[in-house]
């Protein structure tokens, strides 16, 4: 039998290749990057044998296994096994803790002419170890935020730093309240491991100072981790700066061209339609915020600027209502968040200089 792996660190380093024998729910509940699910039971077989573990103890419920994964269920379960394991020579498999199920997994294919390793400690030890990850980071790290008004490019200007953690990307959202995507947002346990991931790979090139976008503590559905978080109330910014103009502009091509082209790359014909909704949906979110008759007043100017795009493909309508909700609702919050951190803004400045500032900012000693 192959000899368990338990260096996890090196797993992720090199992005093994992995399959993971737990059942689906486990899986949709969170995994890691790249890896493939392929379950040894489904989710009705898993319940039937735990159900008959709680009974009728451990010995009863793998002979229940066993009579539920037989015969051809059981063969073309070997054989997904192991194209998996021809077409990736260097990989592991693995169960949640690296147990039965994935001894059964490496015994059958053992049985096939197989040999092939599992990750020793499985799920459960190798998200512990990204767990840590995360959390030595942040201790022994030097982190940087960088924050600016909406639409100044704060996306666009950590895709040029080696050293920048693209929360957002990890997460699939915009951040803001229109910041959904036309696909959808990974499981929390996903993000957290997608960024541990980063984290590990980043500072194993010898990075150990980070810059990342100042954010609230949920990115739609995903939570950051509660020490990072925590970390970034207290973090020194950057103040990125651009014209109304330039932040209209990007704001436009982000979150109506780039997401109308999104949701008809997904969704096809319907697309259009599914991306004025989400649009309309955003807006609908913070009514209470902007108040009866400003939300009004912006949303039959969206509900025009839409009908055009529909007519004609023409988008210009949509700058008055970027416009009314940058002048009269994110630039007051943005104004008022400045303010508060203003003791922590260490540099401001447009693209440019920010910019080169980042790159050239040396880490306090440690």
């Amino acid at each position: 039998m192959s000899v368990d792996c338990t260096d996890y660190r090196e797993i992720f380093l090199n992005d093994r290749p992995m399959m993971d024998t737990r059942a689906p729910i486990e899986f949709i509940k969170g995994a890691f990057p790249g890896v493939l699910n392929l379950p040894l039971m489904t989710d009705q077989e898993r319940q039937r044998v735990g159900t008959c573990y709680k009974q009728q103890g451990q010995q009863a419920a793998i002979v229940l296994g066993h009579q539920l994964v037989s015969g051809d269920i059981k063969a073309q379960r070997v054989q997904a096994w192991a194209e998996f394991a021809k077409a990736h020579p260097d990989g592991l498999l693995y169960c949640f803790r690296g147990g039965l199920r994935s001894q059964i997994v490496q015994q059958w294919l053992k049985e096939a002419g197989i040999d092939y390793p599992r990750v020793g400690g499985g799920y459960k030890a190798m998200r512990s170890f990204l767990l840590d990850t995360t959390e030595q980071a942040v201790q022994q790290c030097d982190f940087v935020l960088l924050g600016g008004m909406t639409g100044t490019g704060k996306t666009e200007l950590l895709g040029q730093l080696d050293n920048a953690l693209d929360l957002e990307g990890h997460a699939n959202h915009r951040g803001s309240s229109f910041g959904r995507r036309a696909t959808g947002q990974p499981s929390n346990i996903d993000f957290e491991n997608r960024l541990a991931v980063d984290l590990l790979k980043k500072r194993h090139r010898g990075v150990r100072a980070f810059v990342l976008e100042d954010e609230n503590r949920m990115i739609g559905s995903c939570a950051l981790p509660l020490s990072l978080h925590q970390g970034m109330q207290g973090f020194p910014m950057v103040w990125l700066e651009d014209s109304l103009a330039n932040r209209v502009q990007r704001i436009l091509d982000d979150y109506v061209v780039n997401l109308c082209a999104e949701f008809v790359a997904v969704h096809g014909e319907e697309g259009f339609a599914l991306f004025a909704e989400r649009l309309l949906e955003s807006l609908n979110k913070i009514h209470k915020r902007l108040g009866g008759e400003r939300h009004q007043r912006l949303l039959l100017l969206m509900e025009a600027a839409l009908a055009e795009q529909l007519r004609s493909g023409d988008v210009e309508l949509h700058r008055a209502w970027i416009e009314g909700l940058l002048g009269e609702y994110y630039d007051p919050m943005y104004a008022y968040q400045r303010e508060s951190k203003g003791a922590r803004i260490e540099f401001v400045g447009d693209h440019a200089a920010v910019l080169d500032y980042l790159r050239q900012r040396q880490p306090p000693s440690r």
